[in-house]
């Protein structure tokens, strides 16, 4: 395809991926303010407000600054009228990656991925300099910088990542698929060792997020009383209920972060000096935010036992990675794993990456999951990325190990008879002479 289309097509792109989060932002914010406020009220402050929403969604801090009469009205003190707001609703970062992606991986299959990338990048952060500059917001301000940049990284990183991936597995020509041909052209077990642990890890990351959402499906439905009761308590009509349900959708993705982190061990906090976690809950005084209301006020030990779940999943990426060893033929005895230049060290190489890689993708999960709603305690939501990493590695390498470095029987062996003696061999390969029974010949039977 033409580099100019495939530029077009990616600038599109870009301006689709902003256009939708800012408008799934001024779409409630429109409603509220025309039904809520009336028809005299100052429409000026929709835009700043959703450019707001749009960059916490897309992990921009925000610095918050109460103005003096509100203070002076509800009552709050002077210490806590100004604060960071990071706790990031990941349901528009998630979008903006998802559609990245799919925008990447287009461009590859029209053999210009560089420029489809780059102009879909650059597009991208013109936008959300545009969006920064003509929606400054001085009760939630952010830097510039970081109003561009941030954003654009959301954008341009999962596009890249995606491009690679389909030049990886399909391209024919470029400087991608040259170093696949080198690396394919390697013997048996290293030739598959970057596409496996590129597969088995998007297993294992994919797996532990599915399981982080069924954890938190499950509290919400065991602690819907809670919740309901929060509901109640904020005393909202029923458009301030809406939007309100609306927000916590969008921190959906986020909690499942939060239950991922809480199936692998570590868990997470609620403000300063709390701990959800199998191995223990201590909680204080929390927002009064519906969403948290699923958060238990006391754990058992026999949760402890989910931690085994991300070591099944370890176990299915090594399973997935083995089965592909074998089905190109490199099997573990010991004639062939000499001439296949050493599998056991290729399957090491396996199981160490996919730990490795999936505890880091934990870790920048964590990373955007975690963050500050207000002052003083209400400075510290989410999981510690450290702690999360070292336990999602150590439980993903103990289930790929177990798959991976495991002795197997090659398939099809199947046990042999002992050859017999060479002289019985060559005994039974001389040819046999039969004496004659004609009546005429020197064999011939007496009368």
């Amino acid at each position: 395809m033409n580099r100019l289309i495939v530029a077009l097509l990616a600038s599109v792109d870009a301006a689709i991926a902003v256009a939708v989060g800012l408008a799934a932002t001024l779409a409630p914010l429109t409603l509220l303010w025309v039904f809520g406020f009336g028809a005299g009220a100052d429409w000026g402050v929709l835009w700043p407000a959703a450019v707001s929403v749009w960059q916490l969604g897309h992990l921009v801090p925000l610095q918050i600054t109460l103005p003096p009469d509100y203070l002076a009205e509800t009552g709050i003190a002077a210490d806590a009228a100004s604060f960071v707001l990071s706790l990031a609703p990941l349901a528009f970062a998630a979008f903006t990656a998802v559609f990245a992606a799919r925008s990447g991986v287009r461009a590859s299959r029209a053999d210009a991925w560089a420029t489809g990338v780059a102009t879909s990048s650059l597009v991208f952060a013109g936008l959300a300099a545009g969006a920064a500059l003509t929606g400054a917001n001085e009760p939630a301000s952010a830097a510039t910088w970081q109003a561009i940049l941030v954003p654009t990284l959301v954008f341009a990183l999962p596009a890249l990542a995606a491009a690679i991936v389909t030049e990886w597995r399909e391209a024919g020509a470029g400087p991608i698929a040259r170093l696949r041909d080198r690396v394919e052209a390697l013997p048996h077990g290293w030739a598959e060792t970057p596409a496996l642990i590129a597969r088995g890890s998007a297993v294992a990351v994919v797996g532990l997020v599915g399981l982080g959402a069924a954890v938190a499906a499950v509290a919400v439905f065991a602690r819907a009383g809670q919740i309901v009761a929060l509901f109640q308590a904020g005393d909202a009509d029923v458009l301030g209920a809406t939007v309100l349900t609306l927000g916590q959708l969008a921190y959906v993705p986020t909690l499942a972060v939060w239950g991922m982190s809480f199936a692998a061990g570590p868990g997470f906090a609620v403000a300063e000096g709390t701990s959800v976690s199998p191995a223990g809950t201590q909680v204080g005084v929390v927002p009064g935010l519906p969403a948290l209301g699923a958060v238990p006020d006391s754990t058992t030990s026999w949760l402890l036992l989910l931690a085994l779940l991300p070591v099944a999943l370890g176990a299915l990426a090594g399973w997935i990675a083995r089965s592909r060893l074998v089905a190109h033929g490199v099997h573990e005895d010991s004639d062939r794993e000499r001439s296949a230049g050493d599998p056991l060290g290729a399957r090491l190489v396996i199981t160490a990456g996919i730990a490795i890689v999936s505890g880091g993708a934990a870790a920048l999960l964590a990373l955007a999951a975690s963050g500050s709603l207000g002052p003083g305690r209400l400075a510290h939501f989410g999981p510690d990325p450290g702690p999360l990493a070292l336990a999602v590695g150590l439980e993903v390498l103990v289930g790929a190990g177990i798959l991976l470095l495991s002795p197997r029987r090659a398939a099809g062996s199947v046990e042999t008879a002992p050859p017999a003696p060479a002289d019985v061999v060559e005994a039974t390969t001389e040819p046999i002479v039969l004496p004659s029974l004609t009546p005429h010949g020197p064999g011939r039977l007496p009368d």
